[in-house]
């Protein structure tokens, strides 16, 4: 946990409570977190799996990589320092949509276990699902739609996922995605929509 930096701040905690939103809403509220390769489909199944989610009235968010880091995550590089905390802070926005009762869906390379660890600790054990996104690097190379892979192996991007810089794979996630070249998107979508059902977060 980051040490705060002043000693004149104060939690202050509302009158309506997670559990209040969630009854409103009628689902529970989690973290979905995807991690795996880039290029391995992590943006695309999350997005289709969010539009599941939204057809059937059901609250929801993706918080993309490139997308946040336009924004509230702009400063930072993707050296290991700022890796680290650009997980941290993505972690600590999850956070929020949790309490408001929200299904967001975060979709990050999160290459480092310890920074994935540190979140399911920011967010809880039956709040944070781990999806590994499982595609080799020869198939996300082979789809490479930003033509990352490419500069990344001519030396024009540093600290690259799988080509400069490691992957650590999740150990135990609670939900692997066979996500190679006859992926069926439609099938993923299905399965993790069995999984919410299951651990009864939705109906």
């Amino acid at each position: 946990m980051n040490k705060i930096k002043s000693n004149n701040i104060f939690l202050h905690k509302g009158e309506i409570s997670k559990s209040d939103r969630q009854k409103q809403n009628g689902h529970g509220s989690c973290c979905i977190w995807f991690t795996g390769l880039s290029g391995s489909g992590k943006s695309t199944l999350a997005m289709a799996l969010e539009k599941k989610l939204f057809d059937q009235g059901i609250k929801t968010y993706v918080l993309d990589g490139d997308n946040i880091r336009h924004g509230l995550n702009s400063n930072l590089d993707f050296s290991p320092e700022d890796r680290t905390e650009n997980i941290r802070r993505i972690g600590e926005v999850a956070k929020l949509f949790i309490d408001a009762g929200i299904i967001v869906l975060s979709a990050f390379i999160s290459p480092y276990k310890k920074d994935r660890d540190r979140v399911r600790n920011i967010l809880g054990e039956n709040e944070f699902i781990e999806v590994f996104v499982d595609a080799d690097i020869e198939t996300c190379e082979s789809r490479d739609p930003k033509g990352l892979y490419q500069k990344a192996r001519a030396g024009e991007i540093n600290d690259f996922t799988g080509i400069s810089s490691p992957y650590e794979r999740p150990e135990n996630p609670e939900i692997i995605i066979d996500n190679g070249k006859n992926s069926d998107l439609n099938k993923n979508v299905q399965l993790l929509m069995s999984y919410l059902k299951n651990k009864e977060i939705i109906n």
